[in-house]
């Protein structure tokens, strides 16, 4: 199988249409937020965490206890792909959990850690 000469095979650089603010019609300094609705995300709530050696995880049962590295009442994490976004508190809606936010990060903390 032969590999065709780059220079005789009428290579060009590709071109891509600007990706800016104004991309796919938005009015000026606005995004266009319509191309990403339907991307699926995950959405996690982190109550503490603890590190701790394989010996004793091997050794976890039901009933065991974990502790954690969070002061009882302090406020959840809530993550996006592993990104803090919010924290907030626990609360019951219709027998069911969910968490009401109480403090949403800054976007600039946010791309902080997204990098």
């Amino acid at each position: 199988m032969s590999v065709p000469d780059p220079k005789k095979a009428g290579v060009s650089r590709a071109q891509f249409g600007d990706l800016g603010p104004s991309a796919g019609g938005a009015k000026a300094g606005e995004m266009n937020l319509n191309l990403i609705l339907d991307v699926s995300v995950t959405l996690a709530l982190e109550v503490g965490r603890a590190r701790i050696p394989v010996r004793d995880l091997l050794q976890l049962a039901p009933g065991a206890i974990v502790e954690l590295d969070r002061l009882a009442g302090e406020p959840l994490d809530v993550l996006v792909n592993g990104v803090r976004i919010a924290r907030g508190e626990v609360v019951v809606v219709n027998e069911k959990f969910g968490i009401r936010l109480t403090e949403v990060v800054s976007e600039s903390e946010r791309m902080e850690h997204a990098r």
